[in-house]
């Protein structure tokens, strides 16, 4: 086995790459990263009835869009089956493997036995030392594994610390099917010893797959890898994550809005952690990151925190980038389609030039589309039920007031629109926020908005001016 690090991600691609795969993925790349080593990319697709191309293609987009490339080609574990059959028939020949014949029934049989005796469901090992010249004709056999009875497996885990498993408790698993395929821990013993894999840190779930796997490595005569089990991530409740939690793909967190940094910073403290620090770039991660600091303790997911840091995010990302990001956003949303075809290239720089503000409110790109949504609203404007309270008869009668001086503002610059306004609201007797917030209502049909002033220079004299005449004179015709 090679000595310099190298970490795997082994997904099963039987659907989209849910938070706690996303969470494996990095925590592998971290440590590669860390130790100058290689993260490889296998794709686990040796279920053919249950593994789907657009499974495939979900998590490989996931991955990009994490910023988590691997080193080299992604290695499909299906296109290695004739390898993996040649390990399980060289097991075979060496006697550390046999052939069962046992039919489908028995097997049922035996696992209504152990139920009834209180034991765990398993394999009884009827023709583990039978003469194989007693099988019944017409039979396929399947390979079974001839597992250690005496004695224990034990798990030296860099998070779970020693783990042991007697012997007795684990049956001869199925290592090559009868129609000749091969079983999930035969392939996965192959192919972490061909491509020199030097840790597996995947979820704790895969502790007895550990056991099983550590064994078929030690008959095999190969170096057993070093392991590292994750605890699984757990909702608010302490429940085990769910959809109701948050355990959706990667995709649904990319179309709520949420930034690939805020995610990845989120992700790495969910069960690690360096001192008390929250907030971490990549490069202080890679610095940082060690398996040591992982906790044995399942963590907690919670949107809250996940909102809140990627508000942080929001902020400190520039403009034009956050700008490319709902570029590539809009056509994943519910109505993408038709706001993408209401904005335009002005749009997109009026919304580049709205941003300051824009974004210090917002905690998700959703909310900040939303919030932007003035920008490229056609006239006259939808009032929201508080902006259309601002816009009762004394608003509109300050509008109709304040609209001669805005009409002279020149140039149409954020502090000359300031002084305009704040002289009309000094020599009016109101104060500021009277006078701004029935002007915000006209400009954006919100009570909400980023700085008065901001909105109307990245709105521009002339539309500016065309909403506030809109609302100034809409009680006129009545």
């Amino acid at each position: 086995m090679s000595e310099k690090v190298i970490t795997r991600f082994a997904p099963s691609p039987t659907g989209y790459l849910h938070i706690g795969g996303a969470r494996t993925a990095l925590f592998n790349w971290l440590y590669a990263r860390a130790k100058g080593g290689k993260v490889l990319l296998r794709i686990e697709d040796t279920d053919q009835a249950r593994s789907t191309k657009g499974a495939i293609l979900a998590i490989l987009d996931g991955l990009r869009w994490l910023d988590l490339e691997w080193d080299g080609e992604p290695l499909y574990q299906m296109t290695r089956a004739e390898r993996h059959r040649e390990v399980a028939e060289q097991l075979l020949a060496e006697g550390k493997a046999y052939s069962c014949y046992a039919s489908p029934e028995e097997l049922a049989a035996m696992r209504e036995r152990a139920r009834a005796e209180g034991r765990a469901p398993g394999y009884d090992g009827t023709w583990r030392d039978r003469d194989h010249r007693e099988a019944p004709p017409g039979i396929a056999p399947t390979i079974r594994f001839k597992a250690p009875r005496e004695g224990e497996t034990v798990i030296k885990d860099r998070v779970q610390g020693r783990v042991v498993f007697a012997n007795k408790d684990l049956d001869d698993l199925v290592i090559l099917r009868s129609d000749g395929t091969p079983t999930y821990n035969l392939s996965v013993v192959v192919d972490d010893h061909d491509m020199d894999i030097t840790h597996v840190i995947r979820g704790d779930d895969h502790l007895t797959n550990a056991a099983r796997q550590t064994q078929i490595f030690k008959a095999l005569g190969w170096q057993t890898p070093i392991y590292a089990h994750v605890p699984l991530i757990h909702g608010p409740d302490g429940a085990k994550l769910s959809k109701r939690h948050g355990a959706l793909g990667v995709e649904a967190y990319r179309a709520m809005g949420y930034l690939p940094a805020a995610l990845r910073n989120y992700l790495v403290r969910l069960g690690w952690s360096h001192g008390d620090a929250e907030i971490m770039s990549t490069d202080e991660m890679i610095q940082w990151f060690d398996l040591d600091a992982i906790g044995r303790s399942a963590a907690r997911f919670d949107f809250a925190k996940l909102e809140n840091l990627n508000g942080h995010y929001l902020r400190v990302t520039p403009d034009i980038e956050i700008v490319q990001r709902l570029k590539a956003l809009v056509p994943e949303l519910p109505d993408g389609v038709a706001l993408g075809e209401r904005i335009d290239a002005d749009g997109w720089q009026k919304l580049e030039r709205a941003m300051p503000g824009l974004k210090e409110r917002a905690k998700t790109l959703v909310e900040l589309l939303d919030s932007a949504s003035f920008l490229f609203a056609k006239r006259p404007l939808t009032m929201d039920e508080q902006a259309a309270k601002l816009l009762d008869a004394a608003g509109r009668e300050m509008l109709a007031a304040l609209l001669p001086r805005l009409e002279d503002v020149s140039p149409w610059t954020l502090e000359a629109l300031e002084a305009s306004v704040r002289s009309f609201a000094d020599e009016t007797g109101r104060k500021l926020g009277k006078a701004a917030q029935p002007l915000r209502a006209a400009l954006t049909g919100r009570s909400a908005s980023p700085g008065i002033f901001e909105v109307l220079e990245v709105l521009g004299r002339d539309e500016s001016l065309a909403r506030i005449r809109d609302q100034a004179h809409a009680g006129n015709s009545a």
